[in-house]
């Protein structure tokens, strides 16, 4: 004998569906939310931590004066500020040798950023697109007690908008155009599978309410 499926059951569990569905949309927002941070970059060495920012969004562009810091921290999260660090940024071209020249050697001087306060920051303009080592080594000054470190952070340049004179394509800035064109269309994918999860939910909160009346 046949027998009907027990409709209010079905619709008793349409609460627990849209739960569910409401729970992914949240998870893949936050993803494209942390996304433009994925590129923060933080290092460790013995007792001093460091995290670099480049403006805009750890993204740099080739001939655009873009402002960058380090946030340096001891054991227990206490900031390390410029006037107690005897700091010396030396930026490279990759791939470089060893004993190599620095190709840029940018000022540090004290900036506030976030809830930082008084770490080092410089100016820089790279020349052109590609991959750069910003190598920041440091030693402690006056009654500061931390250990000497050296950080090495590897960061893409991408093209930007005024030309500049002799700039020459090489594979930089061919990996450059890639690695940007890739985070594009991570960034897109995301976006579209939050926009069906979406729709997913109107579409059964709509379908529970037409079942009911």
């Amino acid at each position: 004998m046949y027998t009907q499926p027990n409709r209010s059951n079905r619709y008793a569990q349409s609460p627990r569906i849209i739960y569910y569905l409401l729970f992914l949309s949240c998870l893949v927002i936050s993803i494209i939310t942390a996304h433009p941070t994925f590129a923060h970059q933080v290092q460790i060495a013995a007792d001093v931590g460091a995290t670099l920012h480049i403006e805009p969004n750890d993204n740099p562009r080739a001939g655009e004066p873009t402002q960058a810091w380090f946030a340096l921290t001891r054991k227990g999260g206490q900031v390390i500020p410029l006037a107690q660090c005897d700091c010396e940024l030396l930026i490279y071209a990759q791939p470089h040798t060893p004993g190599e020249p620095a190709l840029i050697e940018p000022s540090l001087e004290p900036v506030a950023a976030e809830r930082y306060q008084g770490i080092p920051g410089a100016e820089i303009t790279f020349p052109k697109p590609g991959r750069y080592q910003l190598q920041l080594s440091g030693k402690p000054a006056s009654e500061a007690s931390f250990k000497p470190f050296q950080f090495e952070f590897e960061v893409t340049v991408a093209a930007g908008t005024a030309r500049n004179p002799g700039n020459v394509q090489d594979g930089n800035s061919n990996a450059s155009t890639q690695e940007m064109n890739i985070r594009s269309g991570f960034s897109i994918t995301v976006l579209a599978l939050a926009i069906l999860l979406a729709l997913g939910i109107v579409f059964f909160i709509l379908r529970g309410r037409k079942g009911r009346k």
